[in-house]
């Protein structure tokens, strides 16, 4: 299961909105929670209790599932809110979502970066309702519920009314406009309406005292009348969620069509930066999905901030950093630099306020350090973005807190000894110090730089010299092959490690199965046994999970690159396709969607060493507008491949690169500088049946690669 949704969202928009049935992950759908295994169904149909705002995208167990404020149109009574209809003639495009309830209510949303608007079309009735829950929170799962812990409404009249839930230490605020002519504003506690009253306060709520509260507009209505929901929101107060609604939505009594088409034309504008050609219709449809879902989160909630009043970019959503920093981040410095630029400023002030730069961030007081994932993964954006010298950060400042990072968490028993358990933290903080003394030394510290390579080197010790493979340790989601492959700072080291070339291409080639038997997936409930008898296969996740995602292109460091065009061919043409279920795993907030954009064009960002990998394309031509300009990937020899939801049984074979050529001149490695990608040009890669011997001579660089003279010699 992706486990994303099919609301409407903006382009790293604050606000999202979808149906909401209370299912897992992100509120909308069929699922109980799980992690391993085929889901169980909490539901026999597509429902919804009403439309809810803020929503995870493609994650996992993450603990918070927001879905705040949810808005209900109803013909029922009061007493009937939390009850679920079924959802017919569902259409979502980006920005816009709409159903129709079994009620006969025609249900439409969309939203801005930070509004939401509602569009509901009645069916006749005496006495018709919208109904705003601001008590509920979470999922309708075992431990999903998210309990607001204070909360203040106020009805102003008019169809005005405003009210803030802090839930999990952050103070939300929503500003409603409801433009319901003639019908009465009320508001309602315990599913009773409070007649005549224009306030309600709450200073301490828990799980044991709950009851539902929020405000109600109810009159009659004529067959096809339309009730426009008007809701902006804030991290900063009601005063603030007002201001952005009137900035958003311009005073307008029908603000609906205004706010779709600006969202539309936003996400056009995104869309535009990644030009495809050829391809068959399923294949382009996968690569526009994989680009949206790329860019929904993070959330950008400019200026809002609730933990420190500056203005300026206050992301969150960061939630599955360990993944998206590979692939994601990397994509947003390419055709979002702004924005990319934004998350490292607020990742820095994060780091600045809560004293470590968060693993993952959410929509909470205090980072969610996620600290069982991994360490020390912005230094390598931070790196990669200082190398292209764009992002506009003070960074001596930036670099006192990348190392000081580096010292907190599991880093300080990896500085003590050299070796951190988890020995996946080994990695990551080796790593991190590899990607820090990068900045050191571009800033003219080389002493300090000096001494972090050295420490960098500690990537070592996390691996059985005797075996080729990290030591037995526990492992987060996965095993000790699944994390061996990693795309280190000294590969030529690593495989040297593993026996040299031969050697490590054996044991990549055990991983991806080359002449196994096919793989067993395993079912609902899987027991403990099933999933330790997968571990134990030593394979490919396969991109149902991601700590291997970067894996198969571990071949071009051992001179194979046409390997690696063999697995991502068979990955591009099996694991994902058009319909429900067209994600071979989480989607984890958009890190395996941006796997697909890089795999499908070609290339592949190797995260913090400024590198990009070279790859047989899945298109005849494409073209990525960058910060300075055009880079146009085109090939001769192109050949349409179908992918499985086309209907094929077999495989088709895959192309493999037999030469290429940059702007004009010979490529004969496998590998570009990120600089080369961004700065605009032309890379033209020409492409045969047979394996070549094109890249094999000349691998991606390595930390203890020779010196150029000494290699020369």
């Amino acid at each position: 299961m992706g486990n994303t949704h099919p609301g409407a969202t903006a382009p790293f928009g604050m606000v999202s909105a979808c149906a909401y049935s209370g299912a897992y992950p992100t509120g909308y759908g069929l699922y109980t929670k799980n992690t391993e295994g085929v889901p169980e169904a909490m539901f026999d149909r597509i429902q919804a209790s009403g439309f809810t705002h803020f929503q995870q995208s493609g994650t996992g167990a993450i603990r918070k599932y927001y879905n705040y404020v949810r808005v209900t149109p109803m013909v029922q009574p009061l007493d009937d809110l939390g009850q679920s209809w079924a959802l017919h003639d569902e259409t979502a495009e980006a920005g816009y979502y709409a159903a129709t309830l079994d009620t006969g209510i025609r249900s439409e949303i969309t939203v801005g970066d930070k509004v939401a608007v509602h569009r509901y079309t009645f069916p006749a009735s005496s006495s018709a309702r919208v109904v705003l829950d601001l008590s509920c929170g979470g999922l309708a799962t075992e431990l999903g519920r998210t309990v607001p812990l204070r909360a203040q409404i106020e009805s102003m009249g008019h169809g005005r009314a405003q009210g803030t839930i802090v839930m999990e230490g952050v103070p939300l605020s929503v500003y409603v406009e409801v433009d319901s002519p003639g019908w009465r504003q009320m508001l309602w506690y315990d599913r009773r309406l409070i007649d005549g009253g224009t306030r309600l306060d709450f200073d301490s709520i828990r799980h044991t005292n709950l009851r539902p509260f929020g405000m109600l507009f109810r009159g009659s209505a004529r067959a096809g009348q339309t009730i426009e929901v008007r809701m902006g929101f804030s991290l900063r107060g009601t005063e603030q969620a007002g201001e952005n609604l009137r900035r958003e939505c311009g005073g307008e009594s029908s603000a609906f069509t205004t706010v779709r088409a600006k969202t539309r034309a936003k996400w056009r504008e995104h869309f535009d930066k990644v030009r495809v050609e050829g391809g068959t219709t399923a294949r382009r449809t996968v690569l526009g999905t994989s680009l949206y879902h790329a860019l929904i989160k993070p959330c950008f909630a400019d200026d809002e901030s609730p933990f420190w009043p500056n203005s300026g970019p206050y992301a969150f959503d960061v939630c599955t950093m360990w993944d998206i920093y590979k692939t994601q981040v990397p994509l947003l410095a390419a055709i979002a630099p702004d924005r990319a630029a934004d998350l490292l400023e607020s990742l820095i002030r994060v780091c600045e306020e809560e004293g470590n730069f968060p693993i993952g961030y959410r929509m909470a007081r205090g980072a969610d350090r996620f600290f069982r994932q991994a360490s020390a993964l912005a230094h390598t954006a931070l790196a990669d973005a200082h190398a292209l010298g764009r992002a506009p950060i003070d960074w001596a400042w930036a670099l006192v807190h990348m190392v000081d990072d580096l010292r907190r968490m599991y880093g300080e028993d990896f500085y003590e000894h050299g070796v951190v358990h988890p020995i996946t933290h080994t990695l990551d903080l080796a790593y991190g110090y590899h990607c820090t003394a990068r900045v050191a030394r571009a800033l003219g510290d080389r002493r300090l730089a000096a001494d972090l390579e050295e420490r960098s080197r500690g990537w070592i010790n996390a691996f059985d010299p005797v075996t080729g493979l990290l030591r037995d340790s526990e492992y987060y989601e996965g095993g000790k092959w699944n994390y061996s492959f990693r795309l280190l700072h000294d590969m030529r080291g690593r495989i040297d490690l593993a026996g040299g070339d031969t050697a490590f291409i054996g044991k990549l080639d055990r991983f991806f199965g080359y002449g196994a038997e096919p793989v067993k997936q395993p079912g609902r409930r899987p027991p403990t046994a099933e999933m330790q008898a997968g571990y134990a296969l030593k394979r490919f996740e396969g991109l149902n999970n991601e700590p291997d995602m970067e894996a198969p292109w571990a071949y071009h460091y051992a001179g194979r690159p046409d390997r690696t065009a063999q697995v991502v061919h068979s990955a591009l043409t099996w694991q994902f396709g058009t319909g429900p279920g067209g994600l071979p795993g989480n989607d984890d907030s958009g890190g395996l969607s941006s796997w697909y954009v890089w795999a499908s064009l070609g290339l592949f960002p190797v995260a913090g060493q400024h590198l990009f990998l070279v790859n047989t394309p899945a298109f005849e031509r494409a073209t990525l507008e960058m910060p300075d300009g055009e880079f146009v990937i085109e090939t001769s020899g192109h050949r349409e491949t179908p992918i499985g939801v086309d209907g094929i049984d077999r495989e088709p074979p895959p192309l493999f690169v037999q030469s290429a050529t940059l702007n004009g001149k010979p490529l004969h490695a496998t590998h570009l500088s990120a600089a080369d990608v961004h700065r605009g040009g032309r890379l033209h890669l020409r492409l045969g049946p047979e394996p070549s011997s094109w890249g094999s001579g000349n691998r991606p660089p390595s930390l203890s690669d020779p010196p150029p003279q000494e290699a020369e010699r």
